[in-house]
């Protein structure tokens, strides 16, 4: 099947007609997108949007083979004219298929808002799956059959998906179902669409899509369901750095957010009586993702190891550990090996905290499992007043320095803005 995307913005495009936003500002060139709409192989029309068939010139094609439009989500705004020729627009109810007499079949996947997924299938059994902006699919569940995939409406059953095209950014949970059910594999084409300007395009918005394995093309683009296409290659380690409040935690869990069965470990404890510490703990909480299990622990080691989860049974190296935050790690660390006490410091502590910073980066260089830690860069500002202080605030470059020694990707954060400085 040729896919062409004659649109890949939302259903307000970018930019949006007068907005003033820096996005919309920078959206020029390839980076404009008119609402997202899908042609297959000339004959099937997947949302009709404004401008349809100026859009389809453009990008060298006609619509005066299409054989059926279908709607994916309810349009807001003024009705949308159609163009002369084209089949009235439909829907297909949720779980049902349409046999289209050019040998596509089309079965409509339930999602979990107002609007229909659609499941696509070429003559030569390549298999696309359309999902409408701002949804995921409804009812997955991890491992369900064949059968249960195909009576429920649900996007599972013939193995994974030569192409996804979904919103990726909007919606990452969406992204992680198909990966936790087996709709998308390692070579599934992710393809994000319904793009919006709450995301900086350019190469922020390219870079954000990478990191979920997925990624974007031009309005006009027209790409082969099943044809081979180098899927982006995620990085196993990355470690995030940040000053307070610089947004460091929040890249780190993007990066996750559309991969299932993330743990997520907590290395502060939990402070009893100390409200703001669980006031911040809670809006941690809050901002992931529902499915993600939680560890609170600074025993870092054995969950980097390649041992079975005791809760899940599978290899750690299938779920991927986001570690927050390494400095609250070495905190503990210092507080076991007595280093705020000069004397114990210099009797043996010292060497001790060598050994299990050593021990945690070797587990790093050893591990196979996915990982993304978050750490402070603390050293940068006024030097502490205190010797504890400057202590700290060494052993935490030292930490960093090593830690990231081994990590594919490391990242800065300041002001919100993720700055590569490997990878």
């Amino acid at each position: 099947m040729e896919l062409t995307l004659l649109g890949t913005a939302a259903p307000s495009g970018l930019p949006r007609p007068g907005c003033p936003c820096a996005a919309c500002a920078t959206a020029v060139g390839d980076e404009a997108r008119a609402a997202t709409a899908l042609l297959i192989d000339s004959a099937l029309l997947l949302d009709l949007t404004p401008g349809a068939a100026f859009a389809a010139a453009r990008a060298g094609q006609s619509l005066t083979g299409v054989r059926q439009v279908l709607l994916s989500h309810p349009h807001e705004g003024p009705a949308v004219e159609v163009p002369a020729g084209l089949p009235q627009p439909g829907r297909v109810a949720d779980g049902r298929e349409l046999a289209l007499l050019d040998g596509h079949r089309v079965r409509a996947v339930a999602v979990d808002v107002p609007g229909t997924g659609y499941e696509v299938s070429g003559a030569d059994g390549e298999r696309l799956l359309y999902l409408p902006p701002g949804a995921a699919p409804a009812g997955l569940d991890e491992g369900e059959g064949h059968a249960r995939g195909r009576a429920a409406g649900q996007p599972h059953g013939s193995g994974p998906y030569d192409m996804v095209v979904l919103d990726v950014l909007g919606r990452p949970d969406g992204l992680a179902r198909l990966r936790a059910c087996g709709a998308v594999d390692a070579a599934t084409d992710v393809i994000a669409v319904h793009l919006d300007h709450d995301v900086p395009p350019g190469p922020e918005l390219h870079r954000r899509l990478a990191a979920a394995g997925a990624r974007t093309v031009p309005d006009g683009s027209s790409l082969l369901v099943g044809e081979y296409h180098a899927v982006p290659d995620l990085p196993r380690r990355t470690l995030v750095l940040g000053g307070a409040r610089s947004g460091k935690s929040v890249e780190a869990e993007r990066r996750l957010a559309a991969f299932p069965d993330v743990l997520y470990v907590a290395t502060g404890g939990d402070r009893g009586g100390d409200q703001e510490w669980a006031d911040r703990v809670s809006l941690h909480r809050e901002r992931r993702p529902a499915t993600w299990r939680t560890a609170e622990t600074c025993d870092l080691v054995p969950l980097l190891a390649d041992t079975p989860d005791a809760e899940t049974g599978r290899d750690t190296d299938e779920s991927p550990l986001l570690i927050d935050c390494l400095s609250l790690w070495l905190t503990h660390a210092m507080d076991e090996v007595g280093a705020w006490d000069d004397d114990r410091w210099a009797a043996g502590g010292e060497r001790a905290l060598r050994r299990r910073v050593d021990e945690l980066v070797a587990a790093v260089r050893a591990t196979s499992r996915p990982l993304v830690a978050v750490s402070n860069e603390v050293g940068s500002g006024v030097v502490p007043a205190t010797a504890s202080g400057r202590r700290y605030r060494d052993e935490l470059g030292r930490l960093n320095a090593a830690f990231g020694a081994e990590c594919e990707h490391v990242l800065l954060v300041v002001a919100g803005q993720a700055v590569a400085l490997r990878g």
